[in-house]
């Protein structure tokens, strides 16, 4: 009789441990989740940030750059493209290629002197810039929540849950090949 109160004390024991153990990796696994979430969240205001300010920018310069339309659509077309609902890595396409379109405006607008004189377009630029600084910084602060998330849904006791809960892993925001090559640098030209 002893042996078996023992035995299921042991037992109990074993599956209060196990209980525990699902429940402290699933609320692990849930706080990363929303951490992800509320990471995405703030890349997507600073998305809506620039998105509101770029047209902006383009009515400013637009009128000194008329030779200059196709700087000014490109900007145009990516704004146009940016889906607030579209899944993450559609979103980080699109914002990487309204990044590029924007450096393009920026290095064209260096070009023309009467554009840095005035006020209100460097002030844009200016604003601009900023968010392409905070979009760059929430974007790795993404990265990093989305890797101890995937990280942690990767290792035991989790991967066991995983099919359980309908755990699945995260992309994070990533260039494409064609942004990981080394732009050419043209310092001056050689007339």
């Amino acid at each position: 009789m002893a042996v078996q109160l023992a035995l299921l004390v042991a037992a109990i024991l074993a599956l209060a441990l196990l209980v525990f153990l699902v429940i402290i990796t699933y609320n692990n696994v849930v706080a990363l989740q929303r951490r992800c979430q509320r990471a995405w969240a703030n890349i997507d205001v600073a998305l809506k940030q620039r998105h509101d300010q770029l047209p902006n920018l383009v009515s400013a310069v637009r009128g000194v750059m008329a030779f200059e339309e196709q700087v000014l659509d490109e900007v145009t077309r990516a704004r146009a493209a940016y889906e607030p609902d579209a899944p993450v890595h559609d979103q980080a396409v699109v914002s990487e290629q309204t990044s590029q379109a924007v450096r393009s405006l920026f290095a064209t607008v260096e070009n023309y002197p009467e554009l840095k004189s005035h006020a209100n377009v460097m002030a844009l630029q200016e604003e601009i810039e900023r968010l392409e600084t905070l979009i760059a910084r929430r974007r790795e602060l993404f990265n990093n929540q989305v890797y101890q998330y995937n990280s942690t849904i990767l290792q035991v006791p989790a991967t066991l849950m995983r099919p359980l809960f309908g755990w699945k892993t995260v992309d994070s925001f990533s260039a494409d090949e064609t942004e990981r090559e080394r732009p050419a640098a043209v310092l001056y030209q050689v007339e």
